[in-house]
């Protein structure tokens, strides 16, 4: 891999939208912090620490310069996960393996690799992460907690309604709800009418509503728990921890990492297009989050990827070197030590409903749509995928998904409709390929020529073919020889086939038979 370095990373001309792009960068990211954390099911304080390591640490080392990383809500489905099965003090040095997987996949150059994965795959886990995170936190926007899993969540649904509408057991749900339905009203008020103002984001307004009015109305329900010191909650990794390392602990580790890994890359691959600047080294921004992910791990705090949100409005907001980023870190390492009782007025139920409500937007409909235009198989993916996701795990719904996308793949690679119509008087025969006329495919062909009528002119149409190789191009040409012979002729309609592969015959990964060049 190539050695790190930061020349021209900076630049004095580009300070002042640095600075102004990082203070809108720590807006967004703040109550996105603690809300990933409380939905990973962690004290917000973590999710914090994440943040000032991934704006400090990776910003100074990443390889996609106008990234921004932090928390992620497409982890933390997992992190519970992790939680819930192996308690908050494994948490950390699985977290740790995740990040020095990641660093030795960076150091191996590996991280284009981790960008080959489905479109279909990868939309369908960011939909099933966002059924997830809305039905689980649509509970703790009632002040209540989650159910177990995914389907438990779903269906409870209803119930955390009833409680936030009727309190008829004497319980605050319903004020927590009131507060969680505000936040949502104001974030979608907020990007209706208030888009000019780029510089104060919808979700941060959305808190500072929620805050106030459980504040002046002493609404007696859940607040968010900020520790006098980050000292305080930091756990770093114990003998005993380290002695109780497992397969499942490593299985557990190596799956954080490709998925941070993942997310993080194709997360690169969209802020590329939102800028001009520097393209990003892939390898380096995995060796970059891999690093800060080990760092997260020591502390006990929880993973993170680069997120696109947060990326998108350091561009948006005008950043232009990797500063903006750093900056933003330090502005939430600042807050934590200078302002924490601030975050302690903050509702739980506030920071719920920004989660419920991106994940209600992960769940991407238009993206369906799109999907639906490359084919039902896309589609389909897509479907499975977040089913998959719902019903199991996030680790299982991706596997049943990548596995689906291979097995389309070798169904295309292997798949061909040939058909065969003889005229009546068996003077003429028209052969139609659809597919992909590969070796395996030779017995099929042979078949369907054997039952063309000596003498008859065959015609070959290629129209529709998406691939054909040497064997198949042999198989046609030596089977003229031997039509010829009695009389018969083939005409190939080339042009067909050279209308989808006209470079392939120039540079010779497709070469037409010599017999074949002067066929009409």
């Amino acid at each position: 891999m190539k050695a790190l370095s930061f020349q021209n990373d900076f630049s004095r001309e580009h300070v002042g939208k640095d600075v102004l792009a990082s203070i809108v960068v720590v807006l967004v990211a703040l109550p996105l912090c603690m809300g990933i954390a409380v939905a990973s099911g962690v004290p917000p304080a973590l999710g914090l620490i994440t943040g000032i390591v991934g704006g400090i640490l990776v910003g100074f080392l990443a390889g996609a310069p106008l990234q921004v990383s932090g928390p992620a809500a497409g982890l933390s489905v997992i992190v519970l996960e992790i939680v819930q099965t192996y308690g908050l003090e494994k948490l950390g040095i699985i977290i740790l393996i995740a990040g020095l997987c990641q660093v030795i996949a960076g150091l191996l150059g590996l991280g284009q690799w981790f960008r080959a994965v489905s479109p279909s795959v990868i939309h369908g886990m960011l939909a099933g992460i966002g059924v997830l995170i809305f039905s689980s936190q649509f509970h703790v926007m009632v002040d209540d907690g989650p159910k177990g899993n995914g389907l438990q969540n779903i269906i409870s649904i209803p119930e955390a309604v009833y409680k936030g509408i009727i309190p008829l057991d004497g319980s605050t749900h319903h004020r927590a709800a009131l507060i969680g339905a505000i936040t949502i009203v104001v974030i979608i008020l907020w990007n209706i009418f208030a888009k000019k103002i780029k510089m104060v984001p919808g979700p941060l307004v959305a808190v500072v509503v929620g805050m106030t009015i459980a504040n002046l109305l002493d609404f007696p329900i859940k607040y968010v728990q900020i520790p006098g010191s980050l000292g305080d909650v930091v756990q770093l990794p114990t003998l005993d921890v380290f002695k109780s390392i497992s397969s499942n602990i490593f299985i557990a580790g190596a799956s954080v990492a490709f998925i941070a890994s993942a997310e993080t890359l194709l997360c690169a691959v969209a802020v590329d297009q939102m800028h001009s600047g520097p393209r990003t080294n892939y390898d380096r921004e995995l060796l970059a989050q891999g690093i800060g992910n080990s760092v997260c791990g020591a502390l006990g705090a929880i993973p993170m990827t680069g997120v696109i949100v947060r990326s998108a409005a350091n561009v948006e907001a005008g950043g232009k070197t990797r500063l903006s980023a750093i900056l933003h870190g330090v502005w939430i390492l600042l807050f934590v030590l200078l302002l924490p009782g601030v975050l302690q007025k903050v509702p739980t139920a506030s920071l719920a409903a920004i989660l419920v409500f991106t994940g209600y937007k992960l769940v991407n409909f238009k993206k369906m749509k799109e999907l639906l235009n490359y084919g039902k198989s896309e589609f389909a993916i897509y479907i499975v995928t977040m089913g998959a996701i719902v019903a199991t795990n996030l680790l299982a719904g991706v596997i049943i998904g990548f596995a689906l996308s291979i097995a389309k793949l070798i169904y295309i690679l292997t798949h061909l409709d040939a058909k065969l119509i003889v005229c009546s008087d068996k003077k003429a025969a028209n052969l139609t390929l659809q597919g992909s006329a590969t070796f395996m495919k030779i017995p099929q062909l042979a078949a369907l020529l054997e039952q063309v009528p000596a003498g008859a002119e065959l015609h070959v149409f290629f129209k529709k073919l998406d691939y054909i190789d040497h064997a198949c191009l042999d198989l046609l040409s030596n089977w003229e020889k031997q039509h010829q012979s009695s009389g018969g002729s083939m005409t190939i309609e080339w042009e067909q086939l050279e209308a989808k592969f006209h470079s392939r015959r120039m540079t010779g990964a497709l070469v037409m038979p010599e017999s074949l060049k002067n066929t009409p």
